[in-house]
This record gives structure tokens, C-alpha cells and sequence, in this order.
């Protein structure tokens, strides 16, 4: 199998990236080193790769969690691709679902690692392997690139910037939000909404606690608008991935498991899509079912509550 490793240069650290390089060499397999030129630059390589090369090879996602969506939304529809990564990006979300970062760091492991099936997210003509997210978390991904490289309310800042524009401008978003042809919100008006595949978005936040990447299906989470009070008290157990189970969110929340997510909204909307903006006012989200193999060291498997998670959900669809 050729093990083509596909690396960021704008993400993480260039002696994380160094050390990377260094291991690579060390490895005994037929690698290649390929650097991304610019944003959907890892796209383009995999499909044109592919469509030139019919053997087997694995390709490594060597950045953020963008990098790794483009990396993946170049295997579609060819079976003699597999996926991997190795994270070095600010967030990494989509590897927590298999426990974290460190696993992933044995390129060994990693190399000899088997693939399996798992779904993606479709958006309009993208693709998201962990989070399609909009509202206020929009919000803050677009005040925190207006701020980004300003003074004080930037750098290090510019995601609590984000977090506090949103407190003030973003409690109340409009769109209509359908999950398989239900209407989740009558009057249109939401706070956030998350369409996940993965488990976390933000660096830190458990948006979907019962996520399963393979079983067909995403995990739709809307919150309705509250008060900035409220706001400040629910966002611990938010964090930690304990809103489908707290009492005090039981009034707040539209939680569903659907195929197909429509959103329609007014000029201006944008969505995130694995932390990525994307400006829209109709998308619609679909899962492709087992659409690119994914191959996590066995030291990185999703943890046995998961897994009885998933085998409790098929039995309930049969």
C-alpha cells in the first residue's frame, strides 16, 4: 500500500511538523510527502491521485479538522482509498471521538492501522466528516476572524471575542429547520443548532454525546433562544456533553437522529462545516453511509460505552 501523507503548512506548530517529518522517514513503507498549496488544494490532489493510481493507498490528514474534511472528501467514490491523520491543527475535534490526539501521534501504529466504513455529512456540493454547525457558533467563527490579527481582542483573544460579540449579538438566530421533513422549529427562531457525525466542535464542547460515526445517521441537537443567565448556567453541562440528559434543558432542546437536514434562512446566514465557513441561505445536509474508510490505531477506538450506544440503537431500528 502507498501512505501518502498530506500536510498543512498554516496548521500547528513547524517543529510538531519537523518531528513529524522525522518520524516519517523512520518508518520502513512506500510514503510520499505532499503540501497543501491552498484551501480544497488537498481535494484536488486526492481525486486527481486516485483517478491516476487504481493500487491501494492511504492518505493522512496532516493539519486541523479542515484538513482532514478536504482530505476525506477526496476519497468519495474511490474504493481504493483509505483515510488517517495525523492531528496538528488548534482544534482536532473529530479524534476525540476516538479518545484524542495521542494515539494518532505513533506513525507506526498508525501505518498498520486497520480501515473501516464510516459515514459523511454531504452539505449542498462539501462534505463534513465530524460537525456541521450554524448560530451562534457562527457567530463566533466569523467575529473571530474579523479579529484575528487585531491587537488584544486577537490572537490568543479572538475566541473569547468571538464568544462575548455572540453573547451580545447572536442569542436569537432565525432559519427554518427541518430534520427528515419535521419542522423542528415553528416560529423559526433558534440559538445554535448542530448536525454532527463526530462528537465535539469548538476544541472542547461534547455537542453530540451519543454521536456513532457508522451507523448511518447524524445527530441533530437545536437549542432554543434563553436568556443570557441561563445562557452562562447551562453551558457547563453543554461543554461536557450532559445536555440530552440534564432535566434543566428537557424544555430547551429539539434532539433528533435523522437521514437529511434542510435549513432555510435570509441573506447573510453562513454554516460551519469542520470549522470552515461557508456563506448560504439553503443547504441541505445528507449522510453518505459508510462513504470513505477511516483507519484509527487500536489504541484510538471509540470507548465501550459507545459501542454498546450503537449496538442498543440497531436493535431499536430493526
Amino acid at each position: 500500500m502507498k501512505h501518502i501523507f498530506i500536510v498543512n503548512p498554516a496548521a500547528g506548530k513547524e517543529e510538531f511538523r519537523n518531528d513529524l517529518s522525522r518520524r516519517m522517514h523512520s518508518v520502513n513503507a512506500d510514503f510520499q510527502v505532499y503540501l497543501t498549496k491552498a484551501p480544497k488544494d488537498a481535494t484536488r490532489f486526492v481525486r486527481k491521485y486516485c483517478s491516476e493510481n487504481s493500487g491501494p493507498v492511504r492518505f493522512y490528514a496532516c493539519g486541523g479538522d479542515g484538513t482532514l474534511s478536504e482530505v476525506a472528501a477526496g476519497t468519495v467514490g474511490f474504493e481504493n482509498a483509505e483515510l488517517s491523520c495525523c492531528p496538528c491543527g488548534s482544534g482536532n475535534d473529530f479524534v476525540k471521538y476516538y479518545g484524542g490526539e495521542e494515539a494518532f501521534r505513533d506513525i507506526d501504529a498508525l501505518i498498520n492501522a486497520p480501515a473501516h466504513p464510516i459515514d459523511l455529512i454531504k452539505i449542498n456540493d462539501t462534505y463534513s466528516l465530524n460537525v456541521v454547525n450554524f448560530g451562534f457558533d457562527t457567530h463566533v467563527a466569523k467575529t473571530m476572524e474579523k479579529v484575528r490579527n487585531k491587537k488584544i481582542i486577537g490572537g490568543k483573544n479572538a475566541y473569547n471575542t468571538g464568544v462575548f460579540s455572540s453573547v451580545l449579538f447572536a442569542m436569537k438566530n432565525q432559519a427554518e429547520i427541518y430534520a427528515d421533513g419535521e419542522r423542528l422549529n415553528p416560529d423559526g427562531k433558534f440559538l445554535l443548532c448542530t448536525a454532527a457525525n463526530g462528537k465535539y466542535v469548538g476544541g472542547a464542547f461534547q455537542c453530540a454525546p451519543r454521536s456513532v460515526n457508522d451507523d448511518g445517521l447524524m445527530e441533530i441537537c437545536m437549542v432554543k433562544p434563553i436568556s443570557r443567565f441561563k445562557f452562562v448556567k447551562l453551558l457547563g453541562p453543554y461543554t461536557a456533553g450532559k445536555h440530552l440528559d440534564d432535566p434543566n434543558f428537557k424544555d430547551i432542546i429539539e434532539y433528533r437522529r435523522c437521514r437529511r437536514l434542510e435549513v432555510n434562512a435570509s441573506e447573510g446566514f453562513s454554516v460551519c462545516v469542520d470549522g470552515e465557513l461557508l456563506d448560504t441561505t439553503h443547504f441541505i445536509c445528507e449522510v453518505m453511509p459508510g462513504a470513505v474508510k477511516f483507519a484509527a490505531p487500536a489504541a484510538a477506538v471509540p470507548t465501550e460505552e459507545i459501542l454498546i450506544q450503537y449496538s442498543s440503537r440497531t436493535n431499536s431500528l430493526l
